[in-house]
């Protein structure tokens, strides 16, 4: 008998879709069946600001228990709801090809972000976000939201908010990709490290589970995304957004570091030829260079990151 897969996600209407694409995968790549076990995090427990939750890892800590202590055999993260230390005992043995890394606006009447009344309320849950939208609009007032994509969208749809913004990736994921109003051109509005990406994770020393799973020029991309992240000693709190792509052999680097309330920036690139697969010193080198221009320009100050 073919032992069945047990594949750990969250719970939430947007986990369990794009943990299905993944566990749908493996199932046509191995022929082995597969089955879902959701996993409750803090995060999706907690009302509060994830900031004040201690950030990325609410979602991740619960999955990783659960995969170390053998309630799955693997599990799908939102890659940039993964904190950029690993985990001990852990691998993510596999980034399938990423998704769309933009931000959309979702707003009412069709409306873009040029075309909101001055003083519309504008929901989102991210600081980089609200930086990102009153370095464009400072006359808006942005509001705090927590909730899932369709909580988020129902008060656009009452008329609580005039918009919010999200995940591109999430919306397609879930098929709401209609509501979007406007997708942010990633060379003006960086996003987190790691959007639109998932992250497969094993316990170690099982990483042939997933392997066949991974696009090697992914992986590269975002870890040089998640790169600049650490080397920033930034978390989600901090107002960073970063942007790695390919260009033929090269990979292209953009970081972009805000002020809180969106009234300054510093920006950085960087690029270099690298092969797929490549070193993690490769990545390493284009990441230092792009994080110790942007200390040195006074980030730290700018936006509370670094040393």
């Amino acid at each position: 008998m073919t032992t069945t897969l047990r594949v750990g996600t969250r719970g939430s209407a947007l986990a369990v879709a794009q943990t299905t694409t993944v566990a749908d995968a493996l199932s046509g790549a191995t022929g082995r069946p597969t089955t879902i076990v959701t996993v409750r995090t803090e995060g999706d427990v907690s009302t509060r600001p994830l900031a004040q939750l201690g950030g990325t890892g609410v979602f991740a800590a619960a999955l990783r228990r659960a995969l170390l202590d053998g309630v799955c055999d693997l599990v799908v993260h939102s890659l940039k709801d993964l904190p950029t230390a690993p985990e001990p005992g852990l691998v993510v043995a596999a980034l399938p090809t990423r998704a769309d890394a933009r931000d959309a606006l979702c707003a009412r009447d069709g409306l873009t972000l040029a075309g909101l009344p001055a003083g519309a309320r504008v929901g989102t849950g991210s600081p980089r976000r609200v930086a990102q939208l009153l370095s464009r609009r400072p006359d808006l007032e942005v509001v705090g939201v927590r909730g899932n994509v369709d909580t988020r969208l129902a008060s656009v749809a009452d008329r609580r908010l005039d918009a919010v913004v999200l995940a591109a990736a999430g919306l397609d994921r879930l098929g709401r990709s209609d509501a979007a109003t406007e997708r942010f051109d990633l060379g003006d509005w960086p996003t987190a490290p790691g959007q639109g990406a998932l992250a497969v994770e094993v316990r170690a020393g099982e990483e042939d589970l997933v392997a066949m799973l991974d696009d090697p020029a992914t992986r590269v991309a975002v870890e040089a995304e998640r790169r600049v992240l650490a080397l920033l000693e930034a978390g989600c709190s901090a107002p960073v957004g970063v942007h790695a792509w390919w260009a033929d052999d090269e990979l292209r680097l953009d970081v972009r570091v805000y002020r809180l309330d969106g009234s300054a920036s510093l920006s950085s690139s960087a690029a270099a030829a690298l092969p797929t697969p490549c070193t993690s010193d490769a990545v390493e080198v284009l990441a230092s260079q792009v994080a110790r221009e942007l200390l040195d320009a006074g980030a730290a100050e700018l936006a509370g990151v670094g040393a």
